[in-house]
């Protein structure tokens, strides 16, 4: 991900709830018995000009381990630190995050996570002298606790602040080894009375560990609940690992969870980072799960439990029908490791790795297509950073073992185009100029296709926005006007979309292998955070032009995952919904085509107000309609067109439409987003602010009207 200069990585941890107030708005159509005035905006649809066909994967999505947000808003598990990383201790005792830095450690206080709030560690049950960790009957990691017992009184450790539903099931397993006599209990406590509680009790411990499975099911709706594990008798139980989740659970992942991230159809998973990547190991996040050692990702300070791993990931992928995208680790990383990687998962039983992964319960291959060598290797930020010239061999390397594994994979290149190199100023690190020439020192995906075009197929770029912009002439990143025009704003996301399509035309005219053997644009990570803190509806117009401006130019935007999956949907009590941005993604993923066709206008976007460079192109992104913006596409199968509209503005809009090239029924369809306040949010349990509405049209509208902000698609069967 961006240079952290540029990037608020909590934007999107865990996804912020929204409550959308609806306004319905109807725009009447040609038949209505009110006239319209006529529009001095108008727009000509030609049907029978098509352009390459949007892909499924503009619609993916991005998910990283950046800190607890997987294990926090997806993974079913409730129990923190659940291998021990940590010592137990009581609560006045500062945990030691014993693998970090000293610089790491600043600000991480009893567990706190960069991201995801405050871990909840294991405090002993009676006095703390009786708990040890125990190196050399570690289950896993660097240690594991031991209980020395006494015939008597309960000696263990407990886990607070549960939150459990009412009548609610939730099962898991605890992996134990002791002396034969030794009785443990496990409790889920609830309250304070004594029946507040339920109870599994383990007997007949054996000195080699084994799991004992767990279940309860609470009476009550509650957030701090606990979990306590005692033993009695003679000698010392040692607890190798414990697991807790809903008994709902798919596969170890949230049910509701699953439910909503399938709705969206979102084409692509891309995984596992982002800048957690350059740090990581895939090798530790495979096999028997309780086993897998926790570790310090020094990346995002924080533990990492490795218990969603590639087999996890893939399972994810199965159950939400996404493909999925594996980014190989090339900071650290080394390519015989990647290359293993590509044939864990891709390789038959017969291969030492497809063997490894079949003894880990999945004997058939993954079948992965698509693969991304390095994630933002152009910055200096990345662990295992390293000069562009020595880089260019490196990606090089990779990419020859990885197609020796499996030569059909689809090799998605780290790139960083003039606008990237500007923004997180890494321009400077390689060349003397803020803007980078094209194909200068600085040009770092200039230098990719020059010198790695045979070794990809796609060239992955990034960018983020927030509630400021890149000023070439301060050469940094200065708040936006509050009084900025609620259209300048809207636009910031698409006009990054357009600065790089710009860029890449100016290597086709550079780089003549570039034609002969073009390479699209995979942009893997992207977000808006102009709205950070609400996650309300502000940011959907936005969005909805971001699409827009990536439809415009199919031919060269492929791929597009959205940072992070975790920010299309809210959870709350066991539900799940889909939050504005998520419903904006459905929204053109089910209703808006897949052929793109000509739109042209009388009303041209108006021409920037900042010089070229950085985060503003040429020209303003968007259609010649101003201040709208007008997509259109057929269905797959020719059956229907669909046109869009997106009103950035606080008005209403009107506008002449003209459709020709297709004999077009007037029956049709129209569906909008359009509530009354920008401030819109969505609430889980309560009724959405936000609603998709639709309205039966019996003509083609000649002037329609478009409320403020709002998103609407037409659809039109043809004859």
């Amino acid at each position: 991900m961006k240079n952290r200069t540029l990037k608020m990585r909590g934007i999107f941890c865990a996804a912020v709830v929204m409550i959308y107030v609806w306004i319905s708005y109807a725009a009447p159509p040609a038949s209505a018995a009110v006239p319209t005035e006529p529009s001095s905006v108008k727009t000509v649809i030609d049907a029978g000009k098509t352009y390459a066909p949007i892909q499924p994967y503009l619609y993916g999505m991005f998910i990283e381990h950046a800190g607890n947000l997987v294990y926090n808003s997806m993974w079913a598990e409730m129990l923190d630190d659940r291998k021990f990383y940590y010592p137990v201790a009581p609560q006045d005792v500062p945990l030691v995050h014993r693998d970090a830095l000293p610089s790491q450690r600043t600000g991480l206080t009893a567990g706190r996570s960069r991201r995801g709030g405050m871990i909840r560690r294991w405090i002993p049950i009676g006095s703390p002298e009786y708990i040890t960790m125990n190196a050399s009957k570690a289950y896993t990691g660097d240690h594991s606790p031991a209980i020395a017992l006494n015939a008597t009184e309960p000696r263990g450790f407990s886990q607070a602040r549960l939150a459990l539903l009412s009548d609610k099931a939730y099962t898991g397993r605890i992996v134990l080894a002791g002396d034969a006599d030794a009785k443990v209990s496990v409790h889920l406590i609830w309250g304070t009375g004594v029946s507040d509680r339920q109870t599994v009790h383990i007997n007949k411990l054996t000195a080699a560990y084994a799991k004992y499975p767990l279940s309860f099911r609470s009476p009550v709706e509650t957030r701090d609940a606990k979990l306590e594990i005692t033993a009695t008798g003679s000698g010392t139980v040692y607890v190798g690992a414990v697991s807790l989740m809903p008994a709902d659970h798919i596969e170890g992942w949230r049910s509701e969870v699953i439910a909503v991230l399938k709705s969206l159809r979102s084409g692509v998973y891309r995984w596992p980072g982002g800048n957690f990547l350059s740090a990581h190991d895939w090798r530790d996040a495979i096999g028997d799960i309780d086993k897998r050692p926790p570790v310090w990702d020094p990346v995002w300070s924080a533990v990492q439990p490795n218990d969603v791993g590639t087999d996890e990931f893939m399972t994810l992928c199965r159950l939400t029908e996404v493909e999925p995208y594996i980014s190989v680790n090339s900071g650290f990383g080394e390519a015989r490791s990647a290359a293993e990687y590509v044939e864990y998962t891709n390789g038959p039983v017969a291969t030492r790795m497809g063997a490894m992964r079949a003894a880990n319960g999945h004997p058939e291959p993954y079948n992965v297509k698509l693969w991304n060598i390095g994630n933002e290797m152009w910055g200096d930020y990345q662990y295992g950073y390293m000069p562009l010239e020595q880089y260019l061999y490196k990606h090089n390397l990779f990419a020859r073992v990885m197609r020796k594994v499996d030569p059909g994979i689809i090799l998605i290149a780290s790139g960083a185009m003039p606008d990237t190199m500007t923004g997180s100023k890494q321009s400077l690190k390689l060349g003397d100029k803020l803007v980078p020439d094209t194909l200068g020192p600085a040009d770092w995906t200039g230098a990719m296709f020059v010198n790695c075009l045979d070794y990809m197929d796609m060239i992955s770029e990034h960018y983020y926005n927030y509630n400021s912009h890149f000023d070439l002439s301060l050469a940094k990143q200065v708040p936006n006007d509050p009084g900025e025009p609620l259209v300048d704003w809207m636009r910031r996301p698409a006009n990054h979309i357009r600065i790089k399509y710009e860029a890449y035309q100016e290597y086709l005219n550079r780089i003549p292998a570039l034609k002969k053997k073009p390479v699209p644009i995979a942009l893997d990570e992207y977000a808006y955070a102009g709205s950070r803190g609400a996650g309300n509806y502000k940011v959907v117009p936005a969005y909805a032009w971001n699409f827009h401006e990536m439809f415009r130019h199919s031919d060269v935007y492929h791929l597009a995952t959205l940072t992070f999956i975790t920010g299309t949907y809210n959870t709350a009590r066991g539900q799940a919904v889909l939050n504005p941005t998520g419903m904006l993604f459905k929204f053109y993923r089910d209703h808006f085509g897949t052929i793109p066709v000509d739109v042209s206008g009388n009303s041209p976007q108006p021409k920037p107000k900042d010089p070229p460079g950085g985060e503003q192109p040429v020209v303003n992104a968007g259609s010649d309609t101003f201040p709208l913006d007008v997509a259109a596409a057929w269905t797959a199968d020719r059956k229907s067109l669909t046109v869009a509209v997106i009103n950035p503005t606080e008005s209403e809009q009107t506008l002449g439409l003209q459709i020709r090239g297709a004999e077009l029924s007037g029956n049709g369809i129209l569906r909008r987003m359009a509530p009354d306040s920008l401030a819109a949010t969505v609430v889980v349990g309560q009724e959405s602010g936000v609603r998709i509405e639709e309205q039966t049209l019996n003509a083609i509208p000649a002037n329609p009207k478009f409320a403020p902000f709002s998103v609407n698609i037409y659809e039109f069967p043809v004859k």
